[in-house]
């Protein structure tokens, strides 16, 4: 499969949404389009305004120019904070693939690229995973550490993890 990655603008805002939801699974929950992504509460934070001075991210784009699948972060402080919240110098890590464009090592390029240019700015990252979700190894394999004692009930019952990969 041949694409390629550039840096997110403003203008891959309404992609982003579609990614989001998702990256948050939102059809497990009954929600049926990436629209619904814009007005749940918990998660609108994730892209609202993308564009913002602290903001970074990258977009894959296949050889016929759709976007395929995009990582980005965002830090978020603590009184606005998202669910992988460590401190308000660590920015959080979304990411999803187009699911027919998945298992194909899109994602692993995309953090590849995040990762390299997050070190330059920040400590670290952190993310969110839910302990089922194949991801999990890939997060690992690239040197996230889960933060011990940060398992939770997510939103639909099951259990999350806190990961952090430390730069420093």
């Amino acid at each position: 499969m041949s694409y390629s990655i550039r840096l997110l603008t403003k203008e891959d805002e309404p992609f982003l949404w579609q990614m989001l939801y998702e990256a948050a699974q939102l059809h497990k929950e009954g929600y049926l389009t990436a629209q619904d992504a814009m007005t749940h509460p918990e998660l609108k934070k994730y892209v609202h305004h993308w564009g913002q001075k602290n903001d970074l991210g990258f977009v894959a784009i296949s050889s016929n120019e759709q976007p395929i699948g995009a990582a980005w972060l965002r830090l978020f402080m603590e009184e606005n904070k998202g669910y992988g919240y460590i401190d308000d110098q660590t920015p959080e890590l979304a990411i999803a693939i187009v699911p027919k464009y998945r298992n194909q090592g899109i994602g692993t390029q995309l953090l590849t690229h995040l990762i390299a240019s997050a070190k330059i700015v920040y400590p670290a990252i952190s993310l969110t995973v839910r302990s089922s979700n194949p991801a999990l190894y890939l997060y690992k394999k690239l040197g996230w550490k889960i933060v011990e004692g940060s398992d939770m009930i997510n939103r639909v019952g099951s259990i999350s993890l806190k990961m952090k990969l430390d730069f420093i």
